[in-house]
């Protein structure tokens, strides 16, 4: 009888051993402490309907595979809902970690052509999901105005969103993956 087990092996040069230390220094202090039961995986809605899977992208986390975690595409599938945190039996900030994971990603030219457009339009809309033509005759229809009193008709409001972008650095950040995509 053979063992359809797959191994796969870890090169040492693909841990990076102050991986988990990153993490740790964010504020999630506890990564450590996983042990690996499932349950994260299992109460996540967005692991229902996608091949995400919590659990994996911990462990990966802590092994110090950070390549392969900050280019995983899983990386953006969590949707922030914080139900891993709630039935940890660790107590372990999850979904911290996983946003942390995030911002490395982004600092190391990761980001999904989806994020680099939502984060384009807000830079300059202010709004990450503008409204569109549709949505505004459905308004009108509604008696509203078509535009909303958000950045959408107040330029005023929309050059305060864009200086505060400007101020945190994200206008950079979003520039700088634009160069790289191309």
């Amino acid at each position: 009888m053979t063992d359809s087990t797959s191994w796969e092996t870890i090169d040492n040069d693909a841990i990076d051993r102050e991986f988990a230390d990153e993490i740790v220094k964010s504020g999630v202090d506890r990564i450590r402490t996983c042990i690996q039961c499932g349950t994260c995986t299992s109460v996540c809605p967005s692991g229902r309907h996608t091949a995400f899977k919590t659990r994996e992208l911990m462990r990966k986390a802590v092994l110090g595979l950070k390549d392969e975690v900050l280019s995983s595409e899983d990386l953006w599938m969590c949707s922030t809902c914080y139900t891993c945190l709630e039935r940890c039996p660790r107590q372990i900030r999850i979904t911290d970690a996983i946003i942390s994971m995030r911002n490395m990603a982004v600092d190391h030219g990761f980001m999904l052509p989806e994020h680099k457009k939502a984060s384009q339009k807000l830079l300059s809309t202010g709004h990450a999901v503008p409204i569109d033509e549709v949505n505004q005759e459905l308004r009108k229809e509604l008696g509203l105005q078509e535009l909303p009193p958000t950045t959408h008709s107040n330029k005023k409001a929309l050059k305060q969103v864009q200086e505060i972008l400007k101020r945190t650095g994200f206008k950079d950040l979003v520039e700088s993956q634009k160069r790289e995509s191309n």
